[in-house]
């Protein structure tokens, strides 16, 4: 989540993505990972009003990849999936590119007015920290936990809301 939303062509991005083999590194993302990581973004959306979508992607789609950086995919992915669309403006999306080795967090306006970008900044390069060291599961989830603590503190319910705005579904792109 960088300040500076500006991306930089890059060929050496491009043919990370060409040379990536989907195989080799996304192994970590089983079926079971899929449902204990959906039961934590439900976990995540518990006690407050927002909403957290999870978006896991093996890599940029080849044809946009020299021109596009991962923030402004996740940004792209927040559109498209319609994470903006709560009735609170209060949807955050966690964006993970495993090729790229890069998580974005794309917060609503309802949220970015509470939240510094700099919080989301240190929650990201932690859990790039545990997946650099091969705990890619492990530090999604702990990020998704972190992601619904700073939702608690801004918008805590008494009561637990039944509503659900968006699916807590694990998307995967290959």
């Amino acid at each position: 989540m960088a300040e500076n939303n500006a991306s930089t062509s890059s060929l050496a991005r491009w043919w990370r993505q060409v040379l990536f083999v989907p195989l080799l590194h996304s192994k970590w993302l089983t079926a079971d990972a899929r449902a204990r990581l959906t039961k934590r973004v439900e976990s995540a959306e518990q006690g407050h009003r927002g909403e957290v979508f999870l978006i896991v992607e093996n890599h940029l789609p080849i044809e946009e990849a020299y021109h596009t950086n991962c923030r402004e995919r996740a940004i792209d992915l927040f559109s498209e999936y319609r994470v903006w669309d709560t009735e609170e403006n209060t949807g955050v999306l966690v964006y993970v590119n495993i090729c790229e080795h890069q998580l974005e967090i794309v917060a609503d306006r309802g949220i970015s007015a509470h939240v510094s970008p700099t919080v989301w900044r240190a929650m990201c390069e932690k859990a790039i920290s545990g997946i650099a060291n091969k705990k890619t599961e492990e530090s999604v989830a702990e990020l998704l936990d972190e992601v619904g603590q700073v939702l608690r503190q801004y918008y805590q319910l008494e009561d637990n809301p039944s509503g659900n705005e968006l699916s807590n579904t694990v998307v995967f792109l290959k």
